[in-house]
């Protein structure tokens, strides 16, 4: 709802203003200026990252767009499975590796479906349960590895929100090479005998791909990219939170201090209290 208000906003203020001056939308719909401004955006977007990231762009835009958030059932969800999985562990971690191997698989996980649509997440947490479940390591070295890998995932996650930026930074260039390129056409009419109302429509169309340009880059592109930029902190926020459980754990807290500790990282505004992580545990004690 809120993307739709503000994509409304935008729309209205700048065109809506623009029909209050006495302006004509016609004269604004300029799909060869459109072309060649999204074409070369598209283009330089193929040509200067790799398919991963451009594959990880697609997926990041889509939550944005359908406004998939870590919410507070995601965070209550989050908290009970990494419960369960410590408890579980607890009774030995050959009881642990039915779940880890096949998550998709484990009754366990299957309680948890909102934890399941995070590949990225459900892969971290399996991956680092398993490495607890490979040998003896203690909270420091599990601190460690888990801020290596933080890093790189930060990075890699990172990554699209950049590159998205910089064609963002670039949109007025592209508005202003579509500009010249109508300019150019423009002067082309003069050589062919073109009347002055000729010659006028002909520069307002190319002055049109700088407007174009510049309100892709402000007004869409670079809001996406800030969003795609809080989203991956959201996630990254998620993914620290399952560190911290672990390395508690790891240092020889009991589960329920784990996941407490895990709860303080989560995002103030989701954030459970201390009550309710308590009450969730109880109602979860309960039905087992």
């Amino acid at each position: 709802m809120q993307i739709i208000v503000g994509i409304a906003i935008v729309l209205g203020c700048v065109f809506g203003g623009f029909m209050i001056n006495h302006g004509e939308m016609r004269v604004i719909w300029q799909p060869i200026e459109l072309l060649i401004i999204g074409g070369a955006a598209v283009g330089a977007l193929v040509l200067g990252n790799p398919k991963h990231v451009l594959a990880e762009m697609v997926t990041q835009t889509r939550k944005v767009i359908t406004q998939r958030k870590q919410g507070p059932e995601f965070q209550r969800q989050l908290l009970l499975l990494m419960y369960e999985l410590l408890q579980t562990a607890s009774r030995g971690l050959k009881a642990l590796d039915e779940h880890v191997e096949a998550p998709r698989e484990s009754p366990l996980f299957s309680r948890y479906p909102l934890i399941l649509d995070e590949p990225k997440l459900l892969a971290f947490i399996v991956d680092n349960f398993r490495l607890m479940a490979m040998g003896k390591i203690n909270g420091h070295e599990l601190e460690g590895v888990l801020e290596q890998e933080l890093a790189a995932i930060d990075e890699e996650l990172c990554q699209p929100a950049k590159s998205l930026q910089k064609i963002a930074e670039a949109m007025p260039g592209f508005g202003i090479l579509a500009a010249v390129l109508g300019i150019v056409m423009a002067m082309n009419t003069v050589a062919s005998g073109a009347t002055a109302a000729e010659i006028a429509t002909e520069v307002a169309a190319a002055m049109v791909g700088t407007f174009i340009g510049i309100f892709l880059c402000y007004g869409v592109l670079d809001p996406l990219s800030n969003v795609m930029k809080q989203l991956v902190k959201s996630e990254l926020s998620t993914m620290e939170c399952v560190k911290v459980v672990l390395v508690t754990h790891v240092s020889g807290k009991p589960p329920l201090l784990a996941i407490d500790a895990g709860r303080r990282l989560v995002q103030l505004n989701i954030k459970p209290s201390f009550a309710q992580l308590e009450s969730w545990i109880g109602a979860l004690e309960a039905r087992a």
